[in-house]
């Protein structure tokens, strides 16, 4: 009869992939419409880290908007695109 350690019967948690939402510019929102988006889709962003993603996205053509677990960015897309921004996720290398 073999014996269990510890660890072997303990479950490990696996870490949860991370993703990427990102946001694209575009040129039919107003500035202040996609920071309002921004801040009503996910709640953890202030007013000034939303100006900042707009402002990335409007420069640079994309913008990081959060990294989280794929259900959550999942939902924070969809609910961006169906706000008429453009937004995408991808897996967090």
């Amino acid at each position: 009869m073999a014996v269990e350690t510890i660890e072997q019967r303990s479950t490990a948690r696996k870490i949860a992939p991370r993703y990427k939402v990102l946001l694209h510019n575009d040129d039919f929102n107003s500035m202040e419409y996609v920071v309002q988006v921004l801040m009503q889709t996910v709640a953890s962003i202030t007013q000034p880290q939303a100006v900042s993603i707009m402002m990335e996205a409007h420069t640079n053509g994309i913008a990081l908007v959060i990294t989280c677990v794929q259900e959550h960015a999942e939902f924070y897309s969809e609910t961006l695109n169906n706000n008429g921004l453009i937004s995408t996720i991808e897996p967090d290398e």
